[in-house]
């Protein structure tokens, strides 16, 4: 590494607070790799978080990740599938609501949400294989 050292982030932020809608993904069915805001990379002025969903059995009970919220900024959430011979495959599927929509995807995918439209809920409705997720925001911390 070098002079810029402090531009690399490695890993989640320390003592990092949800927004009181948002709850702790239990760690069997997700990690958390990264999270990079202002208070990470002083100077940023937007935000992004990064995840690996693993495999598991799910349950239309299960509660949905995130609820309907808005942001007074755009965001973009993203899901990739991990199969090397079909990069496009999710290997799950996804349900994300946006503006009153329900959507779902089983195809990696990137949504733009533009600022003040209500998205979410947000459930994995199956996962066969690990998949990436991030979301990424101008703000300058996740609200």
């Amino acid at each position: 590494m070098g002079k810029h050292d402090s531009q690399f982030v490695f890993q989640d932020k320390p003592n990092r607070q949800l927004p009181s809608y948002r709850h702790e993904i239990p760690p069997e069915r997700a990690y958390r790799i990264v999270y990079l805001d202002k208070e990470v990379v002083p100077g940023a002025d937007f935000y992004v978080e990064a995840l690996w969903f693993w495999p598991r059995e799910c349950s239309p009970d299960d509660p949905p990740g995130v609820p309907a919220h808005s942001h007074p900024f755009d965001e973009v959430i993203a899901f990739f599938g991990t199969n090397p011979d079909d990069i496009r495959d999710l290997g799950g599927e996804v349900e994300l609501w946006i503006d009153g929509e329900k959507n779902l995807i089983d195809r990696s995918f990137m949504a733009f949400v533009p600022a003040g439209v209500e998205h979410c809920p947000l459930r994995i409705t199956r996962i066969e294989r690990p998949i990436f997720h991030f979301t990424a925001g101008p703000g300058e911390m996740y609200e």
